[in-house]
């Protein structure tokens, strides 16, 4: 017998039955962008590798350490993508979308990273990105966080989430903190963990939501943000406040807060629960108006935010569990005849019913068989026909969730009593 050949480790199936949880969401993302006028874009998930190194960053985690890159044929270097943004611009800026324009845009797919797979990080994850340009206001940052709050109240999920928001001030506040915060750590930089002394003079703020303990006391008396913020940054802020204020949105002011990629700047924001152990971030964005002008585009401002499929699939399966079924009606035939028919009665419905979900039986069996395979697709009723139906043109209706006695109708009568007993 030959090896098994498994999937690559950390890119994972969806199998059969978690795989109506993304069609659940992913329906209620596409209905929740258009009610908000967002417009969906495609992008390919192998890009050149500049365009990463450019916009994330060289000396983060994700570019150092993360990406799947190779050589082409062509002797290019290529990376599937890590994140969405950085693709989302350029193609903004390849295709003339972006200058002196408004763009409310989403898209929806794989993401790629090699890191240590764990319940809920994935090497191969999935994510619903949504980016807004040419709009510097703060009703725009607001707008993104109430859609997002929509989202978990849609799926059930709203009283397990909770938002955190920061402001990193200006791209000129955002660098002169930072050399305010490496001379505050730097004579202390053999007491910091590992990854926080590595991240010194390469990222030094994500050092501010390190998650080892005594990181975070010595954080606790670095130079704060908030006091080096410009003027025209905290009244984008506390409009934004006043906004989330006004629509009921509870949140948290988390000054810590940074967001791990180089390009944001203002407005950040989490949605974190407690629900999934460490990887507790399911939805996470913010601006970042300087990323168009260093990809080669226009200056352009920008904001938007990212969520984890598989994160908040994990979270519908714990509290918002879905009653999965193959089917809504199974088709049970005995004899030639009525195999026939069924096939028949069954197209006529997926014509008359096109959402109405018909499981048909194959292979023959007996009516006890039959109806053992019925009750196991989860279906609602069985359509019964025999030899005696087929004659009469009549169809019966056993019901297999409810104690009702089967009725017998014609079967020019079928589709008007499905739409009154399945209430579609």
């Amino acid at each position: 017998m030959s090896q098994k050949i498994q999937a690559i480790r950390g890119m994972n199936d969806i199998l059969p039955q978690q795989t109506p949880y993304w069609q659940k969401l992913e329906a209620i993302l596409r209905q929740l962008m258009a009610s908000y006028g967002y417009n969906e874009i495609r992008m390919p998930i192998v890009e050149k590798t500049s365009l990463f190194k450019r916009a994330v960053g060289e000396v983060t985690d994700i570019v150092e350490k993360e990406m799947y890159t190779f050589d082409d044929r062509n002797g290019d270097s290529l990376s599937l993508r890590p994140e969405g943004t950085a693709s989302c611009v350029r193609a903004g800026i390849e295709h003339g979308l972006l200058y002196n324009q408004e763009q409310r845009l989403w898209y929806m797919g794989p993401m790629f990273r090699h890191e240590r797979p764990q319940k809920g990080r994935y090497r191969q994850f999935h994510q619903l990105g949504v980016e807004t340009f040419g709009i510097a206001t703060p009703d725009v940052d607001a707008e993104l966080i109430l859609m997002t709050a929509r989202l978990w109240k849609a799926l059930g999920i709203n009283d397990s989430v909770r938002l955190e928001i920061n402001s990193l001030g200006s791209n000129e506040v955002r660098a002169e903190y930072r050399d305010a915060l490496v001379a505050f750590l730097t004579p202390i930089k053999d007491q910091l963990d590992e990854d926080s002394q590595k991240r010194l003079q390469t990222n030094p703020l994500r050092i501010l939501d390190s998650k080892n303990p005594q990181t975070q006391e010595l954080v606790a008396d670095a130079p704060k943000l908030v006091d080096y913020l410009d003027q025209e940054s905290k009244e984008h802020f506390a409009r934004l406040c006043q906004i989330l204020d006004a629509n009921g949105i509870e949140y948290q002011v988390n000054q810590n807060l940074v967001r791990g990629l180089d390009y944001y700047n203002r407005t950040v924001f989490e949605w974190i629960t407690d629900k999934l152990g460490a990887q507790g971030t399911i939805c996470a964005g913010g601006r970042y108006d300087g990323l168009t002008e260093q990809l080669g585009g226009h200056a352009t401002t920008a904001s938007g935010f990212a969520m984890g499929i598989e994160r908040i699939v994990s979270l519908m399966e714990e509290l918002a569990p879905i009653e999965i079924s193959d089917a809504d009606v199974y088709m049970v035939a005995l004899g030639d005849a009525a195999e026939i028919n069924a096939m028949q009665l069954a197209e006529i419905l997926r014509d008359e019913m096109p959402s109405l979900r018909i499981r048909a039986n194959f292979a023959g069996g007996n009516f006890k068989k039959q109806f053992k395979k019925a009750d196991k697709s989860g279906a609602k009723v069985a359509l019964v026909l025999g030899e005696q139906e087929v004659n009469d043109q009549t169809v019966g209706i056993k019901f297999l969730r409810e104690h009702k006695e089967q009725l017998l109708v014609s079967q020019s009568e079928i589709t008007q009593q499905l739409k009154q007993i399945l209430e579609i």
